[in-house]
């Protein structure tokens, strides 16, 4: 196996830093894309609404920023999402 030198040497200072061994470092980090490519073709695929769609609430740009806003202050207070 051939691994560019300069991730290598990255990869090696993770591992000292951690206390771990490379080797444990490659072998979880291939788990992760294993099980991250896994997972996402097991997930079921999203219907969007097309352009012209007379479905849903029309928000306006500062409308949908100020939704992402106020989920991001409640997650940050421990509240999670506003819908769960």
């Amino acid at each position: 196996m051939r691994i560019d030198e300069a991730l290598l040497n990255e990869a090696k200072a993770y591992a000292a830093r951690n206390g771990r061994s490379l080797n444990s470092v490659m072998e979880d980090a291939l788990r992760q894309l294993i099980h991250r490519s896994a997972d996402v073709a097991e997930r079921p695929p999203i219907t969007l609404p097309v352009s012209g769609a007379a479905q849903g609430p029309k928000l306006s740009w500062e409308e949908i920023k100020e939704l992402i806003d106020q989920e991001d202050v409640e997650r940050a207070l421990g509240g999670g999402h506003a819908n769960a």
